[in-house]
């Protein structure tokens, strides 16, 4: 474990350094796999060729929150810790840059003329509400006017907030409800959810061929992005309870390859009688992800510059995550414009959007989220 970061709460438990660091690997990973989605969403193909599978990365992230809230926060509740306090940390930690990849997402639209992309424009007016919507956490259903985009996203600013949208989700049932439940009724409500994940990802219940649900608000996609956070969220707490560490060595390098030939498997064909592609899938998020969480836990850092490592991994992966896809937008505009459609043509703006991206992460880190965060944990939290 790690010292806590300078913009941390002052009561703030030590990290998992390795868990960090894994989480900041699965944020780059999403990065190379919204690039080759460009491609696939230009062409028209649907077909996307590399990281096929990076979407899986939301769902690691969600275990990966289960666990660190289960173990930062289990053990406070009745020690003059309330649910108010809990609400009230959650949002310091998490809303800021929510605020920030709105407006990035607001200036990138603009940047991009204000069309949807069958060429229709939109009004100004329509941006600011989506842009305040996107700010207050309000979901945009499909077709009315401030889903600015015109594809049916939740936050059409920013469309990966959908993912931070169920989050919050979490964190509502975890201090309304589920920190209450005893072993095993957690137990029994993790063996539940699971089963109701894998037949929603084996029976091809979206009809899509994967479990990639969640970003917008019809039906189907609202009831797999539930099921997409609360198995792994539900796993993450209850892995927190029960975990003591194994001996393992080089558990990060060797989490990290795991993960990325996870990540970089092709898309498995095969919808009849039961989906291919979602036997992986549930395979991956059932099994795979809580035994690299149980092992990256376990591990440690052995020297200076592996612990320097996975924390700026760390510190950096929920800036990349929240402020990428704005960017990715202008990236997918280009590509249909010049009909642009691998990397193999493009691959050196394709670098630049991802350098670009690490550095505006940092940047925003630094001089925004975590100024911003000292700032309203000394103005809004109990000094205990």
């Amino acid at each position: 474990m790690s010292s806590i970061s300078s913009a941390a709460f002052t009561d703030t438990k030590p990290h998992y350094d390795l868990l960090d660091g894994l989480r900041g690997v699965a944020a780059l990973m999403v990065i190379w796999y919204h690039i080759f989605e460009g491609y696939a969403f230009a062409s028209g193909s649907g077909t996307i060729e590399g990281f096929n599978h990076g979407y899986l990365a939301v769902d690691f992230f969600f275990i990966l929150s289960g666990f660190v809230i289960g173990y930062a926060y289990d053990d406070r509740w009745g020690k003059n810790f309330t649910m108010k306090d809990f609400f009230k940390r959650r949002l310091i930690r998490l809303h800021p840059m929510v605020v920030m990849g709105a407006v990035l997402g607001a200036i990138t639209f603009y940047i991009q003329g204000c069309v949807q992309w069958d060429g229709t424009h939109i009004g100004i007016s329509m941006v600011m509400l989506s842009l305040l919507c996107t700010i207050f956490f309000i979901p945009a259903m499909p077709g009315v006017g401030y889903e600015v985009r015109g594809n049916g996203e939740m936050f059409p600013l920013n469309g990966p907030c959908w993912s931070l949208f169920f989050e919050y989700i979490g964190n509502i049932l975890y201090a309304i409800f589920i920190r209450r439940l005893s072993n095993k009724a957690l137990t029994a409500l993790v063996v539940l959810l699971g089963i109701a994940l894998a037949l929603f990802a084996i029976l091809d219940v979206s009809g899509y061929g994967n479990i990639g649900v969640g970003w917008t608000l019809d039906g189907i996609n609202f009831v797999g992005g539930l099921l997409r956070m609360l198995f792994p969220f539900s796993m993450g707490m209850l892995l927190s309870r029960n975990f003591k560490p194994i001996k393992v060595r080089g558990a990060f390098w060797m989490c990290t390859i795991i993960l990325i030939l996870l990540f970089a498997v092709p898309y498995l064909e095969g919808t009849d009688p039961i989906c291919t592609n979602g036997i992986y899938e549930a395979f991956c998020i059932i099994i795979a992800f809580p035994i690299l969480l149980w092992l990256g836990a376990s591990g440690t850092t052995t020297d200076k510059k592996s612990t320097k490592i996975c924390k700026f991994l760390g510190d950096i992966s929920y800036p990349i995550y929240v402020i990428h896809y704005p960017f990715m937008y202008l990236f997918y505009a280009w590509l249909i414009k010049n009909q642009l459609f691998t990397l193999e043509e493009t691959w050196q703006v394709a670098l630049c959007i991802y350098a670009w991206n690490i550095l505006l992460a940092y940047l925003c880190l630094k001089l925004y989220d975590e100024p911003i965060r000292r700032y309203l944990a000394k103005r809004f939290l109990n000094k205990k």
